[in-house]
């Protein structure tokens, strides 16, 4: 985590080189790295607050920023009017929890514990949420379809839609921290991978007020340069959206699942990985459809019909390795294989197919 924190420096290359209109690709790939550290500082800002609240309370803090950074940076490409790229991130989001970072959680634990276990109940609920999210996702993005060139009843199917699966969310968040002890409340929190901060409330709020600005001027800076940078490196916008902004946004929580993994804590790793893709799905997609609207620029629940495999297939093998309680290195190598192969097809994906 130390080592991130380095990428900081970052920040005042992104402003110089934006402010001298040095070079879009260095304006890219410096607000990118600079926001990796401001996600790790939010987050960390955000277990501080919740060990001052408690359990409960922190576990509700951690459902709402625990992906502050990723709905900073959409909003941005909202107002920017970049709905491919918004839709692309969402999915690379959820494909990036389940596939990449509980692989590669599962991978280095068992390395180095060998056969691990978990709370099979725990991890049934998680996983079944997310299996309910992907119906939730695929049923605007297919009867859209019928619906057009009826745009307004679109729009009100996607609003609708997001406003069930926000309600859907919050009695999730209320089952949860009903039906759990305050032991398994801290791991939905994630305190125990992480190192534990004294900071005073008043630090805390402040560290996340400057992360929240950093993360929303990079942002800024990010979004209007993917143009340039797409051009020079020859990737598409929906790539760079589906595979690049979600690794930047979740870099520090990726570390953390794998930390937990490696100390044999794999309830506290699947609940980071698991519960991460929910708040993708459940609590930033349906805020983001809302926003939008607000924004005057409304972001209806259009999926692509790739979008809808991989997000399909990403669903049913991670709940898979899951559902049994335990988990293994092997394992976690296929679920990145399954990454990899995805990564790859919309890396060779023509932009004109989208």
């Amino acid at each position: 985590m130390r080592v991130i924190q380095w990428l900081l420096l970052f920040l005042p290359v992104a402003i110089l080189a934006e402010l001298g209109h040095i070079g879009g690709m260095l304006v890219f790939a410096a607000s990118a790295l600079a926001i990796v550290p401001l996600a790790g500082f939010l987050g960390e800002a955000t277990e501080a607050l919740a060990l001052k609240t408690g359990s409960r309370m922190g576990g509700l803090l951690n459902a709402t920023f625990g992906n502050a950074a990723e709905l900073i940076i959409t909003l941005v490409a909202i107002q920017a009017g970049q709905m491919e790229l918004v839709r692309a991130s969402i999915t690379g989001s959820i494909l990036g929890n389940l596939l990449f970072v509980l692989g590669f959680a599962m991978l280095a634990g068992g390395l180095k514990n060998g056969l691990q276990t978990f709370d099979r109940r725990h991890v049934g609920t998680d996983a079944t949420m997310t299996i309910l999210a992907l119906i939730a996702m695929s049923v605007p993005s297919l009867f859209s379809h019928y619906i057009e060139p009826d745009k307004l009843r679109v729009v009100e199917l996607s609003l609708t839609t997001a406003g069930t699966i926000l309600i859907l969310y919050i009695l999730f968040i209320v089952y949860t921290l009903k039906s759990c002890d305050s032991e398994k409340c801290d791991v939905v929190t994630g305190i125990e991978a992480l190192p534990v901060h004294h900071w005073s409330t008043r630090k805390a709020l402040a560290m996340m007020a400057f992360s929240m600005a950093g993360i929303a001027l990079m942002s800024e800076f990010l979004v209007g340069s993917v143009e340039t940078a797409t051009t020079v490196l020859g990737l598409t916008p929906f790539f760079v959206g589906i595979i690049i902004v979600p690794i930047i946004g979740n870099v520090a929580e990726h570390l953390v699942s794998v930390q937990a993994a490696r100390q044999n804590k794999m309830d506290l790793s699947l609940s980071i990985a698991l519960g991460s893709s929910l708040q993708i799905a459940l609590f930033v997609t349906p805020v983001l459809v809302f926003v939008s609207l607000i924004m005057g620029n409304p972001l209806t629940l259009e999926f692509n019909q790739l979008e809808l495999i991989a997000l399909a297939a990403a669903t049913f093998i991670s709940a898979l390795v899951a559902l049994d309680g335990e988990s293994n290195w092997l394992e976690g190598a296929m679920l990145l294989a399954v990454y990899g192969i995805l990564g790859l097809a919309f890396f060779f994906l023509p932009a004109k197919v989208l």
